[in-house]
């Protein structure tokens, strides 16, 4: 597929779409995401600039889960979140359940700055800080 706007007036930057979808918050977030390679569009790697049209397969790696869906309206102005759904197909592998995401060591509210010992409890908790035998 070639990039660019020449295609006409049924296609619309990636970056864009993803954004007036809101898949992701900004703008400049979907740019980046685009550069970084965490979109495909039909299983290739999209620059920002790249078009897309209605049946198009677009994914989109990002908050820790994959997106899949299809193109099934092209926007090019952000619109409210049921209009955005309206917009595409959903076909997401579901969220991994909440329960699978450990926490990375909760501290109280105002429980001030950790101790040394804290500290080590947590970097023992998260699997770091671990010194080599020697």
């Amino acid at each position: 597929m070639v990039g660019g706007m020449a295609g006409g007036e049924g296609t619309v930057r990636v970056d864009v779409w993803i954004w007036s979808v809101r898949l992701v918050k900004t703008r400049s977030l979907a740019a980046s995401a685009c550069r970084a390679g965490h979109v495909r569009v039909n299983g290739d790697r999209a620059k920002p600039a790249q078009a897309v049209k209605a049946g198009d397969e677009v994914r989109l790696r990002h908050a820790g889960r994959e997106r899949v869906v299809v193109v099934e309206k092209v926007l090019r102005k952000r619109v409210g979140a049921p209009a955005a759904v309206e917009a595409y197909v959903d076909n997401s592998p579901p969220p991994p359940p909440r329960e699978a995401v450990a926490p990375a060591g909760v501290r109280d509210r105002g429980a001030g700055r950790p101790t040394k010992r804290d500290r080590r409890e947590l970097d023992r908790l998260r699997g770091e800080g671990a010194l080599p035998p020697g």
